[in-house]
């Protein structure tokens, strides 16, 4: 029996608006597609948070037993600035501005986007396709599109024709948006644009003489529209129905909303069963954007390098602080949060650590089973990672009692503790064992330690309370809890 025969997940679906029972298209399979970077620049902790979100969400279904195909691209064309309709394109804008080639600057941060997502331990996607890999695909729908009535030519670029797909459809029922408003909010702007109303959007744009990147096609030498690429390569891998769409809370309109548009006018079915998505990071309370400086990048932040946080931070501690929000929530990054966020981190690890030593005995003081369930209870409620994350909490409460209390608990309790606490932390949650850190970095942290407490014992021989309780305090201070008790001195980290 699968995992997932066993428990009952249910996703919150932005299109219905309601949490709904997650049945896969295919039983066993799930298919899901998420929005990658545009590879322009550096990728900041807002961008990150949302390919976390779905890194939770792939991890979980693999720990279910489900067989996932994860599809995450990357936008390395046709991105153009103002929502993708107009303006430069940001990949073509820096390689000027670098005096690089286009694809120069597409390696350079891809590169970078990479190495980032492997220092927060995030799986790779099971296919990463990119836009310009997949420019014969997008120019076949673009024709089915055409072929359908539901698009136009016009001097070399193809528009979508939102008025005419509404007629037969609901444009903007994914965004909620009502047609008649946006038209009454952008009347006047008609005439200054080749689309014959202001809500069209650009299926295919031919390239000005200036612009490198570019592609034969029917119409002209031109590019394709941003929204276009994700039609293409999610339903290429993916078919024309599949199961999760995600993305940022920022791409529901325009982009998600002319994706089904698109799919829906060329294949005359809805594309996805669930569309989720992540909300934004702000800092310090104001929204986190390149655009208005007010962001940190991921570096800045491992290494302490900025002028916003108090230190620096580990990845494993700003995933596990990204994680204790709940991934449609809105999250605040600061230095105070961030520190009782390591804290609470440590103290986890610390618990995992001290189940090494736990003593077996006749029966168990905590019902282990009904704890392992409520931590799938709080993953099969659209991946509720903070509630897990309490119900870990609880699980390192017990094991600091037993400890300190030198109970004990059976060796099936103590195993099945162990099993779920191995899953959920590393596995679901995807989080970094610390206790697994290299030997002799571990050995090097034990040793000075234990010179230190040596030291206090000294202090205390000698009745120089003054120096053992400044030892003891200190150490506090940095996250090293030192415990007297029968047998000595023991120390865990916080």
């Amino acid at each position: 029996m699968k995992p997932y025969e066993a428990q009952e997940l249910s996703i919150y679906n932005s299109l219905s608006k309601n949490k709904e029972k997650f049945v896969p298209t295919t039983p066993g399979a799930v298919g899901m597609y998420v929005c990658g970077p545009t590879v322009y620049s550096n990728v900041h902790l807002g961008n990150c948070r949302t390919f976390l979100s779905f890194d939770l969400v792939f991890r979980y279904l693999k720990h279910l037993g489900y067989k996932v195909r994860y599809v995450r691209n990357i936008t390395d064309a046709g991105h153009l600035e103002n929502d993708g309709e107009s303006g430069d394109d940001p990949i073509l804008k820096k390689a000027r501005i670098e005096q690089l080639e286009p694809m120069e600057v597409v390696q350079k941060y891809s590169v970078d986007f990479h190495t980032v997502m492997q220092a927060f331990n995030a799986l790779p996607p099971s296919i990463e396709p990119t836009a310009t890999g997949h420019i014969i695909e997008q120019i076949q729908i673009v024709q089915c599109i055409l072929d359908e009535g539901f698009a136009y030519e016009k001097n070399g670029s193809v528009y979508f024709d939102v008025l005419k797909f509404n007629e037969t459809n609901h444009y903007g029922k994914l965004s909620g948006r009502q047609l008649e408003d946006m038209i009454a909010n952008t009347r006047e702007l008609a005439a200054q644009s080749e689309k014959k109303n202001p809500q069209d959007f650009a299926l295919w744009k031919k390239a000005e003489p200036q612009h490198i990147m570019r592609w034969p096609s029917p119409w002209s030498d031109g590019f394709p529209g941003w929204h276009l690429e994700c039609t293409a390569m999610s339903t290429k891998y993916l078919g024309n129905k599949f199961d999760i769409h995600g993305g940022g809370m920022d791409l529901k309109f325009p982009h998600h909303e002319c994706e089904i548009a698109q799919a829906e006018a060329c294949n005359h079915e809805s594309p996805v069963n669930i569309w989720m998505h992540a909300n934004m990071l702000t800092l310090n309370g104001k929204k986190m954007a390149k655009s208005t400086g007010n962001h940190i990048l991921p570096h800045e932040l491992f290494s302490g390098e900025n002028d916003i946080l108090s230190k620096a931070f580990p990845p494993v501690v700003a995933k596990f602080f990204m994680y204790q929000a709940h991934y449609r929530s809105i999250l605040d990054f600061s230095s105070e949060a961030l520190e009782a966020s390591e804290k609470g981190f440590y103290r986890l690890m610390d618990a995992y650590r001290m189940l090494q030593g736990i003593a077996t005995g006749p029966t168990d003081d905590w019902d282990v089973t009904t704890w392992r369930q409520s931590c799938y209870d709080a993953m099969n409620d659209d991946f509720n990672s903070p509630i897990l994350i309490a119900q870990l909490f609880e699980a390192a409460k017990f094991i600091h009692s037993l400890k300190e209390s030198h109970g004990s608990i059976t060796k099936n309790g103590l195993d099945l503790l162990q099993t779920t606490l191995h899953d959920f932390l590393f596995d679901v949650l995807g989080l970094l064992d610390v206790s697994e850190i290299s030997e002799g970095e571990g050995d090097k942290l034990s040793k000075t330690i234990q010179l230190l407490i040596n030291l206090r014992n000294e202090a205390r021989t000698n009745k120089d309370f003054t120096t053992s309780d400044r030892i003891r305090d200190e150490l506090l201070e940095v996250g090293i809890q030192l415990k007297d008790g029968k047998e000595g001195t023991s120390y865990s980290l916080n």
